[in-house]
């Protein structure tokens, strides 16, 4: 073989091989970008059930949005630890966008959600399917001194199916509030429609009671301002909910009551566009 013949197939075999190492590269780089987590933990509660990924079509900036994918009921989490002050006041706050989530069973509490690892502390949970929007969990450290925050599609409560995406997590050190003038919301749910060991439970707020309800509100906000020799003010709404109580939460030493997953999908809608420092929840359990 000729010598030219021997350089045309050398260089013929340098052409392919480059091709084949930019191939390679090309899908190396696109698997990193889909499994590159930074310093996220994933974490299932059934093993391998569920999907995680750096999702780079489906995203809300530029930025690659972090996916759970569960085709099957399942409690999945990405989650990282992170540093904080003892008895401080944080918040996390994450852009979400879900398709097909619902719980395994029914909860307002399960779903795509920020979530403490280890604990029940939690945002509202997004169920549905929904485009962006913004969630946000406020805690207090207490005497920790690290925190795993994460997205969570599932919960404390329960599982949950369907694709969520996640992005934009921020965490911002609260400031303590020295304001005086405390908003107060009251929700009075007028119906209790729950089933209780198979037993249908239906009771009802009447008109005397909602006034007696509003006459103490009256009460109070004038207590809080003449106890603190006006030093503080009580403001609050009243809201009064067409929308029945529809289950109960049970405890082995005290019975039936009030959660606030057995109220949130009620009421999220007007607290998370109102900034309102307590919640009062006036409800009928026993006629």
């Amino acid at each position: 073989m000729s010598n030219k013949k021997k350089s045309l197939i050398g260089r013929i075999i340098y052409i392919i091989t480059v091709i084949i190492l930019c191939i390679l590269v090309y899908y190396a780089y696109q698997y990193y970008q889909r499994n590159n987590f930074n310093e996220f933990i994933r974490s299932e509660q059934n093993l391998y059930k569920s999907q995680f990924i750096r999702d780079k079509e489906i995203k809300y900036n530029e930025k690659a949005s972090y996916c759970i994918n569960s085709n099957e009921y399942n409690d999945a989490m990405f989650y990282e630890e992170i540093k904080v002050e003892k008895n401080k006041p944080y918040r996390v706050t994450c852009m979400v966008k879900t398709e097909n989530v619902e719980a395994k069973e029914e909860n307002s509490g399960v779903g795509a959600q920020i979530s403490i690892e280890g604990s029940t502390e939690r945002s509202v949970s997004v169920q549905g399917t929904s485009n962006w929007q913004k969630i946000e969990l406020i805690f207090n450290s207490k005497d920790r001194e690290t925190v795993n925050i994460g997205f969570r599609l599932g919960g404390n409560l329960g599982e949950a199916k369907g694709k969520a995406w996640f992005s934009d997590l921020t965490l911002e050190e609260g400031i303590s509030e020295n304001n005086n003038n405390w908003n107060f919301a009251c929700f009075i749910f007028k119906n209790t429609n729950v089933n209780i060991d198979n037993q249908q439970i239906n009771l009802e707020v009447t008109q005397n009671d909602i006034k007696d309800i509003k006459d103490t509100i009256s009460r109070f906000k004038n207590s809080c301002y003449t106890l603190s020799e006006g030093k503080m003010t009580a403001n609050c709404d009243i809201y009064e909910l067409d929308m029945p109580l529809s289950s109960l939460s049970y405890d082995e030493e005290f019975g039936y009551y009030v959660a606030p997953e057995d109220i949130e999908g009620q009421i999220k809608d007007v607290i998370s566009e109102s900034n309102y420092d307590h919640i009062f929840v006036v409800v009928r359990l026993r006629r």
